[in-house]
């Protein structure tokens, strides 16, 4: 999930297996890697151009996170230069059920500032006059805000996203959303129907924006709606949107009420 200040973007995630060690805590490459992309994202909505990651520093892990952990990577970009950025990146960890937060690593990505493929020239530079311009996102008031990066094991044959990681993206909003909103082990029940209304290209910005729209007894509808932007243009594009319909459920996985 994501939210933005004048320099800051948060990258929010769930702890699975696949990314957990023989200690069941989150892998300290994959943090890395979540780290480097959230940076390079704050980097590219800050600067509109092409970054590549120089070094990082004093990368300092703290605290463990846990498998079922939600994890939270918050980007800042901290100080600009003419050709280059730093960009600090503080990892929190959160019990799904308490909602309590630690924080767990923190470090300093030095961000680049390189010439598109075929030119010789960087344009539109220095870095250090410019801001990241809130204005340019849509749905600040959501519940929760979710950003990811197109690659291309992430794309169909056509090279855009692949509808089926699309859905998976906004389901893992929806479920994030529901489980913050009544603390409580939430399954996926259904979804309404989703409505796919533009591709999302391989290298773009997905943004998701998820908001709990209706609560019931034993379950709430998660509305999720996904955006495509242009890493360079910062253009964006209403991709889809779907009602996820969300249980809560107790140990023994039978529905149960909802403490609101």
């Amino acid at each position: 999930m994501v939210h933005y200040t004048d320099r800051t973007i948060h990258l929010t995630d769930i702890v699975f297996p696949k990314n957990i060690n023989h200690h069941e805590t989150l892998f300290g490459g994959a943090a890395l890697s979540y780290m480097d992309k959230v940076a390079f994202i704050a980097a590219t909505r800050f600067g509109r151009c092409h970054f590549v990651t120089a070094s990082c520093d004093n990368i300092d892990f703290e605290k463990p996170a846990f498998k079922g952990n939600i994890v939270d990577f918050a980007a800042t970009v901290v100080n600009a230069g003419r050709r280059a950025l730093k960009v600090e990146v503080v990892m929190m960890a959160e019990d799904m059920l308490t909602g309590e937060q630690v924080i767990c690593t923190r470090g300093t990505f030095n961000m680049v500032a390189v010439p598109a493929k075929g030119e010789k020239e960087i344009g539109n530079l220095p870095l250090s006059g410019l801001k990241m311009a809130e204005k340019s996102f849509a749905d600040l008031n959501a519940d929760q805000r979710l950003v990811e990066l197109v690659f291309a094991d992430d794309t169909n044959h056509h090279g855009t996203l692949f509808g089926g990681h699309g859905l998976s993206l906004m389901a893992k909003a929806g479920f994030i959303t529901a489980t913050r909103h009544c603390r409580s082990v939430m399954v996926l029940a259904s979804l309404d129907k989703t409505n796919f209304k533009a591709p999302i290209q391989i290298g773009e910005i997905v943004d998701l924006s998820a908001k709990v729209i209706r609560v019931g007894n034993k379950s709430l509808t998660v509305n999720v709606k996904m955006w495509g932007e242009g890493l360079l243009t910062g253009e964006r594009n209403f991709c889809a949107d779907s009602d996820f319909i969300m249980v809560a459920v107790d140990e023994y996985g039978n529905s149960k009420k909802i403490c609101q």
